[in-house]
């Protein structure tokens, strides 16, 4: 086998690769980091609120 047999081989291959994981990237990876990123704020204001009451004037 040759080198020059292998990478005109594997050209179609690798591109097909690279779309696949740009797919991946885009549609499942980054919109469930934002989710995360969503959730975990929200917890953390959650957890905030739960030790240092809601936000507001103090009642009298």
């Amino acid at each position: 086998m040759s080198a020059a047999g292998d990478d005109r081989s594997g050209r179609p291959r690798r591109r097909r690769m690279e779309v696949f994981a740009f797919l991946f990237l885009t549609a499942v990876l980054l919109p469930a980091f934002a989710v995360a990123t969503v959730g975990s704020y929200g917890l953390a204001v959650w957890v905030y609120q739960m030790l240092a009451g809601p936000p507001g004037p103090p009642t009298q």
